[in-house]
């Protein structure tokens, strides 16, 4: 078994797809299908399903999969560990969650990206569970996560202070009537979630609905159309407040602190490019292989 074969497995496996996982790898089709039946031939088992709806795994192709994922993981890790210069390249993939990303990573990255050109960096966004599950999983490097996360495989430095306020349409001051209202927040995951479920509680509100939407400007159009309020950053919600669509309201002193962290495993391989990241972080604290 080769790791080149392990590679299209994976990728097959990922994108359901003999088609999309040629396209990603720029393989022909025709040897991502041989390098697949030439695998199952050798393992003796089928790996996949073919079905209309995809390639689908088997129990076998679902074990192995597990399997693969660390064994790829390990010679990236491996190549990584060999990559360490004063002249940081090579990809580095970080997650953010997105009202970090649209507020403080654009001068961020702006300014890596002028500094180490060389490196390949990929930014996708999310919420802090999923992104913290996949630095987890190896598949990102690092990740811009709400916290504190107490996780022991998990090593975080705060990269960012923010402070909490409640939104509403502008116009409204009542917190106890603003409190009655719909909460919107983003997808299951959100962590403001739970500070803003103990502060109904503290705040004797009895019962209370809560509207999910996928994006901050979702979030602040429905606050601002009077669909509810909302719990956010304050610096993700000035220019939109500046405008006059919201109103802010200060929380008590327990709710308004909000850190946002840098993530990444304990066991991670610091790489040039990812110590770079971290030195720019947090320049005062070194972070050298």
């Amino acid at each position: 078994m080769e790791s080149g074969d392990l590679r299209i497995f994976q990728a097959v496996a990922r994108e359901g797809s003999i088609t999309k996982a040629a396209q990603v790898l720029n393989y022909v089709q025709s040897n991502v299908t041989n390098r697949i039946q030439f695998l199952e031939a050798q393992l003796r088992i089928p790996l996949f399903r073919r079905t209309n709806r995809g390639m689908i795994l088997t129990p076998a192709g679902e074990n192995l999969l597990e399997y693969a994922d660390q064994i790829l993981t390990l010679m990236d890790e491996a190549v990584k560990s060999t990559q360490y210069s004063e002249h940081p390249a090579g990809p580095l993939r970080i997650g953010s969650i997105e009202t970090t990303a649209v507020i403080h990573l654009t001068p961020l990255i702006t300014a890596y990206h002028s500094r180490y050109p060389e490196v390949n960096l990929s930014l996708i966004t999310g919420e802090t569970h999923g992104l913290l599950q996949k630095v987890l999983d190896y598949k990102l490097d690092g990740a811009f996560v709400y916290g504190p996360i107490d996780q022991p495989d998990i090593e975080s430095v705060t990269a960012f202070e923010e402070e909490l306020v409640l939104i509403s349409e502008p116009g409204l001051s009542d917190m106890r009537e603003l409190l009655t209202k719909p909460m919107l927040f983003f997808d299951v995951g959100c962590t403001h979630r739970a500070k803003a479920e103990r502060f109904l509680d503290e705040s004797g509100i009895p019962s209370y609905q809560i509207m999910e939407f996928g994006t901050l400007e979702m979030i602040i159009n429905g606050v601002s159309a009077g669909l509810g309020v909302s719990m956010l950053p304050q610096s993700s919600i000035a220019k939109a407040e500046e405008a006059g669509l919201i109103a802010s309201h200060g929380l008590p002193e327990d709710y308004r602190e909000l850190q946002v962290g840098f993530v990444h495993r304990r066991d991670s391989v610091f790489s040039s490019a990812l110590s770079a990241l971290l030195q720019m972080i947090t320049p005062k604290r070194g972070y050298l292989p």
